[in-house]
């Protein structure tokens, strides 16, 4: 049986969560805190496709979320972690001290807009 789109970006964002995962613990937070923003991005696009049978091109976690009606926790976590996929991306943000501190709020946002997703797929 063929996998639905929609499929295969539930499946990359669950990849994205091991590989954020495996970079943690190698402390790699950058690398880490990105693939996190990654796994959302991908988790909430299944969603997104799945409802309208197209991929809405974006970073922004938010807009995302709004557009497949996440509830307002789960928005709230999206917009903690649309900062990450700049911070991380280039190198005179300065902010790698922040990520590090809040990298467990950062993967327990990850890990409850990947729940989520997966319930409403």
């Amino acid at each position: 049986m063929e996998m639905e789109d929609y499929e295969l970006w539930i499946k990359k964002a669950e990849e994205d969560f091991d590989t954020a995962l495996y970079n943690l613990k190698g402390d790699k937070i950058e690398a880490g805190a990105f693939f996190l923003q990654q796994s959302a991005e991908k988790a909430l696009k299944a969603i997104y496709i799945k409802k309208f049978k197209k991929l809405l091109k974006t970073h922004d976690l938010v807009l995302l979320s709004k557009n497949v009606s996440a509830p307002k926790e789960i928005i709230k976590h999206c917009e903690k972690l649309t900062i990450v996929y700049s911070e991380t991306r280039y190198p005179d943000t300065g902010l790698e001290e922040d990520i590090k501190e809040e990298i467990e709020n950062l993967k327990n946002s990850a890990t409850e807009i990947l729940k989520w997703t997966k319930k409403n797929l």
